[in-house]
């Protein structure tokens, strides 16, 4: 896993930790850690501890924001580490307008997916 800068640790407003995920999808951490393997999830280490978060915008109640997991593929075919996905998906895109998480959390993601494609051209 990796662990961010300071810059990109700033873009993203919450944090949760794997724990907190698991209790809210109402699974175990067991298996936060296989959506985190399996690229549905995104982890990076952050902290004192360096413990595992997750941006808090990829959970939505008791599930992953849909259109997280198609999002994240594409970024990771165009190359794009877990902290380069994060800055991405938290930096304000005027086009959206607001950030491409924001527009996935707004059920907004076919214009996000859109933008990841047109990154690799």
């Amino acid at each position: 896993m990796t662990e961010i800068d300071a810059k990109t640790d700033g873009l993203v407003p919450a944090w949760l930790t794997l724990p907190d995920i698991a209790e809210m999808l109402g699974v175990e951490v067991t298996r936060v850690r296989q959506l985190v393997k399996e690229g549905q999830l995104i982890a990076v280490r952050r902290g004192e501890n360096r413990a595992l978060h997750v941006p808090a915008a990829f959970i939505d109640g008791d599930k992953v924001v849909k259109g997280l997991t198609g999002t994240l593929t594409l970024l990771r075919d165009d190359g794009f580490t877990a902290e380069e996905m994060i800055e991405w998906l938290f930096t304000p895109d005027p086009s959206l307008p607001g950030t491409p998480a924001q527009a996935l959390s707004e059920n907004r993601g076919t214009e996000v997916k859109r933008r990841a494609q047109a990154l690799a051209v």
